[in-house]
């Protein structure tokens, strides 16, 4: 229930950016284009925590678990990122509430903190690492409280990541290729997971026996191959995005 409630609040927070936006004649900053990517970001994060996947992943696959993970931790914060760049990412909290929030130096030193690339590779790394400890995977699974955290955690790390990676305030902290570099660490790091998940040949998690005619360990390196499909897909795609504007500059060069 509380996840549906966050998405109502961040849903409604994004309407009265985008009216208010667009009263002001800047429609080009919130067009209908930006409403359907982030309507489609929260529609994955609600995917991933309602309905049959979300049963899949608590009861039955380890591949339909990891599947949820990166869509809360990686394709849903994206999307909502690249939706909100710009002026509307300035006008998604009322002003009352973005002035006490400049106002408040904890929160603006923190929000520096986790802005320095490092941290935000360091913490995001550190997520995917600890919460994929079997122990405490499998601890997830027997405790709602516990498992509420990790997906919170997933999606906290995600965002902060993705901050970097979009930019959406167009504050610079990293270059097109700091970008680009960053994004090649967060697939590296992911793949070291993959690489455990698809080359280990005994389950790794009690949890998973194996259903649906899989196997416990046809299962665990399917979530492997489940998340480096993911990672390809969203980071390829910043990649290619960012990396676009220089290619058609050689290629105008060379003819």
């Amino acid at each position: 229930m509380i996840p549906a409630v966050v998405a109502a609040l961040v849903a409604a927070l994004f309407a009265q950016a985008f009216v208010r936006l667009r009263r002001r004649g800047r429609a080009d900053h919130a067009g209908w284009d930006r409403a359907a990517l982030f309507a489609a970001a929260l529609a994955l994060a609600l995917v991933a925590l309602y309905g049959p996947l979300d049963r899949l992943a608590e009861h039955d696959l380890l591949s339909a678990h990891m599947l949820q993970h990166v869509l809360i931790g990686d394709a849903a914060p994206a999307l909502g990122l690249v939706a909100l760049r710009g002026p509307l990412l300035f006008f998604f909290l009322p002003a009352p509430a973005l002035g006490a929030l400049a106002r408040t130096g904890w929160i603006r030193a923190t929000l520096r903190f986790l802005g320095r690339p490092r941290v935000a590779f360091a913490l995001w790394s550190l997520n995917l690492g600890v919460w994929h400890v079997p122990a405490l995977y499998d601890a997830a699974l027997r405790h709602p409280a516990l498992h509420d955290l990790e997906h919170a955690c997933w999606l906290n790390a995600g965002i902060v990541v993705w901050t970097l990676l979009v930019d959406p305030a167009g504050h610079c902290r990293l270059s097109v290729g700091g970008r680009v570099a960053l994004a090649a660490a967060l697939f590296a790091a992911g793949q070291v997971l993959t690489d455990v998940l698809v080359f280990s040949f005994a389950p790794l998690y009690p949890a998973y026996a194996g259903a649906y005619g899989l196997s416990a360990v046809t299962d665990q390196q399917l979530a492997g191959v489940v998340m480096m499909a993911e990672q390809l897909l969203t980071l390829g795609t910043l990649a290619v995005v960012l990396l676009q504007p220089r290619i058609r500059a050689a290629r105008a060069v060379t003819a």
